[in-house]
């Protein structure tokens, strides 16, 4: 294929990405509208199948809390990942970054690597720390670096592997039997990190996704006059980042001030943390993901040094836990109805739709199917977390009754569900906000990303998954 139709090509799949994206701004309603009617959805399913108007409420009630611990924890997943971006210390970090590359496309390729290689330690942290990098990057005039592709580049960790590392909501919350719904644990059991995330076939699928985004975005990457630039958006796109502290103003704030707050805290946090570390495997400590956010709060307060940087961080943080925090309990009252509103028969809705997984698919195909479920749901449910705990109870059933490596169902769910955050105006949103962007300037780029995703992901879950044999449930100790 010659360079003009390359080219043409590209040209068009970005403007029917512009064309989706204009289309959902304008007309898809704010999640939390989706898990209302999830929830409303579930609960008409569940009357529909013979289950009562009083065990479907009683299911949705006792539901609705039973997430708490799960999304205060994914709430600190936010917080921790933005104080540790934003602190000083890494922020001059980043400017040292934004000397490496030499070129436009170079530059582009080179903050998806960043981003990519931050997401599998959290991807909070990924798209702020990538924003950063990005706007640093554009103050260097001479790079001539597209500014939309750039953008794009710094997304990729959520829309490509976030879901592969640390942060995976679904590999944190099956490896946590504390935070899962009884009615989950019973199907899945408990399923450490090395069943999911620290398999080969994951790190294997990881390896592969981050070399083809990278390749992506090198040939879509515009170069030379046809870079638009960040100047092309503004002078807040290549402005340096506002002083972290404004100045002292009185004598009350010398605490806040002070790193004395600071360094007697952190000798706490980390005493406790070298304790947990040390007597314990890397791998086991880093799974639990009370340890997991409790060492990111502890190195961002440590990182800010002044209590009121700190502060200041974790104010700036906390509008971007608002959807987790009022909509991971509808989630919680959906896992409910689909495991405990029996209808006729006393079949639960999880087991009749496990039932459907079973007829459709076998051993072999199960990770075909369920990615490419997955991956269309994720459209509707922009929540990692929460849309889990959706499928979970009867995709894993189907799992269990097809002899599915449970583990490797789990990073199917990640590495599906990634995709559609590819275009998912949603998600983009902290990004967006730290670029001075909107989400039309960057989907033509990751529409592409998506194109090349879908079927390449598809086909290695498919793959991989024909290397793995079943392995029953393990429950909790008392379970």
């Amino acid at each position: 294929m010659s360079a003009e139709s390359t080219a043409a090509t590209e040209g068009v799949l970005a403007r029917v990405a512009l064309r989706c994206a204009a289309w959902a701004e304008r007309w898809f309603p704010d999640a939390y509208v989706f898990a209302v009617l999830g929830v409303v959805i579930v609960a008409l399913a569940a009357l529909a199948f013979g289950a009562t108007p009083k065990a479907a409420a009683t299911a949705f009630g006792e539901g609705f809390w039973s997430l708490i611990p799960f999304t205060m924890q994914m709430a600190f997943v936010v917080i921790g990942g933005y104080a540790v971006a934003t602190a000083p210390v890494v922020s001059r970090f980043i400017d040292l970054l934004a000397h490496v590359p030499n070129g436009g496309r170079g530059a582009v390729v080179y903050v998806g690597l960043v981003s990519m290689l931050a997401s599998l330690l959290s991807w909070g942290f990924s798209l702020v720390f990538g924003g950063l990098l990005v706007r640093a990057l554009a103050r260097r005039e001479e790079l001539r670096m597209d500014y939309r592709a750039a953008g794009a580049a710094a997304y990729l960790g959520l829309g490509a592997v976030w879901a592969m590392g640390l942060s995976s909501s679904a590999a944190q919350l099956q490896a946590n039997p504390a935070s899962m719904p009884p009615g989950l644990v019973e199907i899945t059991g408990v399923l450490p990190f090395t069943e999911t995330i620290f398999l080969w076939q994951s790190i294997a699928l990881t390896a592969i996704l981050i070399a083809v985004s990278l390749l992506v975005a090198w040939l879509t990457a515009p170069g030379g006059r046809a870079a638009r630039t960040a100047r092309d958006f503004g002078e807040a796109a290549t402005k340096a980042e506002a002083p972290a502290l404004p100045p002292r103003a009185r004598p009350g704030e010398w605490l806040e001030y002070s790193p004395l707050l600071t360094v007697l805290l952190s000798l706490l946090a980390f005493g406790w943390l070298f304790g947990e570390f040390a007597g314990k495997p890397v791998v086991a400590a880093i799974a639990n993901l009370n340890t997991y956010n409790f060492l990111f709060l502890s190195l961002g307060l440590l990182l800010h040094w002044r209590p009121r940087s700190f502060l200041d961080a974790v104010a700036k943080a906390v509008p971007g836990t608002t959807g987790v925090l009022i909509q991971f309990p509808l989630y919680g009252g959906i896992a409910a109805l689909l495991t405990k509103a029996a209808g006729h028969g006393g079949e639960t809705l999880a087991h009749r739709l496990s039932e459907v997984f079973v007829r459709v698919a076998d051993t072999d195909s199960f990770a075909l199917v369920m990615g490419a479920y997955s991956a269309i749901l994720g459209f509707f449910v922009p929540s990692g977390g929460g849309k889990w705990l959706i499928e979970a109870p009867y995709v894993m059933q189907a799992a269990n009754e097809l002899h599915a490596h449970l583990g490797w169902a789990v990073q199917v769910y990640n590495a599906a569900e990634a995709l559609p955050n590819l275009v998912n105006p949603f998600w983009m949103l902290p990004l967006l906000g730290v670029l001075g962007l909107k989400a039309r300037d960057i989907v033509g780029f990751t529409f592409v990303q998506l194109v090349v995703h879908v079927p390449l992901v598809l086909g290695l879950l498919w793959l991989l998954g024909m290397t793995l044999d079943y392995v029953p449930p393990v429950l909790p100790a008392g379970g």
